[in-house]
């Protein structure tokens, strides 16, 4: 896979976002990129595990929020091993599971979708758009065709429960994708998936939940926006 530029910040250096064009693949996180629905998914964490104690479920969140883009399938195990301390068995998880999709589908059916994304898409028509995500992939496919968002994602879109990385793997094997790619993420998970995947990377803070954000970027080679609109420039 071909990086585009060194220093991807100067690249958009005076705000013109004029380098988007040039790239062959364009892969965008779901959660805190096109749609603002980190609060969904973080709430939808706590009320899933209230039932295990109130500090319990605030651990789960806290470790959801460390771990922003990670599969709700490592978060739930996580949950159950490492908080609760118990073995986790089938009924148990998938009892989880579902009660979390349910609370989840209601909130990504009315969150906000990025603005910009009919301009963008126009900027780099000559690229492949994928969604590449760590929500469930049946649930992600399921909400953008209600909303109509999957128009834009012409690659196609993809989640859990494989990983990021087994995603990114798979796309530029099976398809042979070898020309210049580029990650546009909210998460440290999305911005280490990239570089080991050898795709450029735009960090979108608007809607992150990434708090140490500035200070785990400063001196990295990216370009960091507010949101999606920002690159229509």
């Amino acid at each position: 896979m071909r990086s585009y530029v060194g220093d991807l910040a100067s690249c958009f250096e005076g705000g013109e976002m004029n380098c988007l064009g040039a790239y062959d693949l364009v892969v965008f996180d779901c959660d805190g990129v096109v749609l603002d629905s980190n609060k969904v998914k973080t709430e939808a964490f706590y009320n899933s595990a209230r039932s295990y104690g109130e500090g319990n479920a605030q651990a789960l969140v806290d470790y959801h929020v460390r771990n922003g883009g990670v599969s709700r399938y490592i978060k739930f195990e996580y949950f159950l091993t490492d908080i609760i301390k118990i073995e986790p068995n089938k009924e148990e998880v998938e009892s989880l599971l579902s009660r979390f999709s349910s609370e989840v589908k209601k909130g990504l059916m009315s969150c906000d979708v990025a603005d910009g994304l009919d301009r963008l898409r126009e900027k780099s028509r000559q690229a492949k758009w994928f969604i590449v995500s760590g929500g469930d992939q049946e649930e992600l496919r399921e909400i953008f065709a209600a909303r109509r968002l999957d128009r834009f994602f012409d690659g196609g879109i993809f989640g859990s429960p494989d990983t990021k990385d087994t995603i990114l793997s798979r796309v530029i094997n099976s398809k042979k994708l070898i020309g210049a790619a580029l990650f546009i993420g909210d998460s440290k998970y999305d911005y280490e998936a990239a570089t080991r995947a050898g795709m450029d990377f735009i960090f979108v803070k608007g809607w992150s939940e990434f708090s140490e954000a500035d200070s785990y970027f400063e001196g990295k080679s990216l370009s960091i926006v507010n949101s999606l609109s920002d690159l229509c420039s």
